[in-house]
């Protein structure tokens, strides 16, 4: 069952749960930190609406610089107004941002230990018909590497927003991976959400009857839902599971993921993403130092995206419901 100190959306298993997209929140979230902190300033690669930083360039016009389609350029100028006393916020579709201007990110962000936010959008293949030259599912592996980086994965448009105005207040580099698509809206205003902590959503051991979990399911982005789904249709077979929302990928929390590996010692990993390189893999790189388990990954393997509707991505590259389902029955036989 859902733990109900996480505040979840009643509906969520429902056909009416609210739906919208994670670019959304960080929209919201934007003019927020614009409101706290004067010195919160946006920049875009000729994408404003896409990435919905539109909002926060009515609102706060002398505050909004567009730099045209040169990524590049945009990451050396947001590293600039850092280092003047402001905070950026940078944005473009993540397969261009940090695509293209990987080497700028790492080099004149991270390395000047800048506090510029990276905000991705358009992540992962449910981009759909834009095909797979717009398809980032590399972003979270190109991100993770980079030293003082953190990176942060939202599962939907509240956290979205949460995890906008968390960022503006870190002081370090921050990459934001946002989705296009809407997707359903899983947490409340109520929900906690902290940068480097896991959220434990999902018990069998609270339900009625109580059932011991066997499989802890890590989970991040919009493909949370999708977790909680075939972690339910699995406790109806007998299978317990606890369910963990990795929204922040970089610092990872130890403490959180050892804590429930070591009650359900058998862990799935979802994400939209390729496998190489992403969430998966800095669980895999934890557990295997700390507490060696089997692992299944559910994740996109060594391949390009290509056009489609997002439903049939997701099915196509085996990250829906059903085949999450099936990695869990075949890691708890292991």
């Amino acid at each position: 069952m859902i733990v109900p100190d996480q505040h979840f959306d009643a509906r969520i298993f429902e056909k009416d749960v609210a739906m919208a997209a994670i670019r959304s929140g960080f929209g919201d979230g934007l003019v927020l930190a614009g409101e706290r902190d004067p010195n919160v300033v946006g920049l875009c690669a000729d994408l404003t609406d896409s990435t919905h930083m539109l909002p926060f360039k009515e609102k706060y016009p002398d505050r909004f610089i567009e730099v045209g389609v040169a990524e590049q350029n945009l990451a050396g100028v947001g590293s600039g107004m850092a280092a003047m006393g402001k905070v950026p916020f940078i944005t473009s579709y993540a397969m261009f941002s940090p695509g293209r201007n990987w080497e700028q990110i790492r080099t004149t962000i991270c390395y000047n230990d800048q506090p510029v936010k990276i905000a991705g959008s358009h992540a992962g293949i449910s981009v759909g018909p834009d095909g797979g030259t717009h398809q980032a599912i590399e972003d979270i592996a190109i991100t993770r590497v980079i030293p003082r980086m953190i990176v942060l994965s939202p599962c939907d448009a509240i956290e979205a927003r949460k995890a906008t105005i968390a960022a503006a207040s870190t002081g370090t580099p921050v990459y934001l991976r946002l989705a296009r698509e809407k997707t359903p809206v899983m947490t409340t205003d109520d929900s906690p959400f902290e940068i480097g902590k896991a959220q434990c959503v999902w018990d069998t051991s609270l339900g009625q009857p109580a059932l011991e979990p066997q499989v802890t399911l890590i989970a991040t982005g919009a493909l949370l839902h999708q977790a909680l789904v075939a972690a339910r249709e699995v406790a109806a077979d007998g299978i317990g599971s606890i369910v963990i929302n990795l929204s922040t990928i970089k610092p990872i929390d130890e403490a959180g993921i050892l804590a429930a590996v070591r009650r359900a010692p058998r862990v799935v990993t979802v994400e939209e993403h390729q496998v190489a390189g992403g969430m998966g893999s800095a669980v895999a790189e934890l557990l295997v130092q700390r507490m060696p388990v089997p692992q299944r990954f559910i994740g996109v393997g060594d391949d390009f995206g290509q056009s489609g509707t997002p439903e049939e991505l997701i099915a196509h590259y085996g990250m829906d419901t059903p085949h999450i389902v099936a990695a869990i029955r075949d890691v708890v036989h292991v």
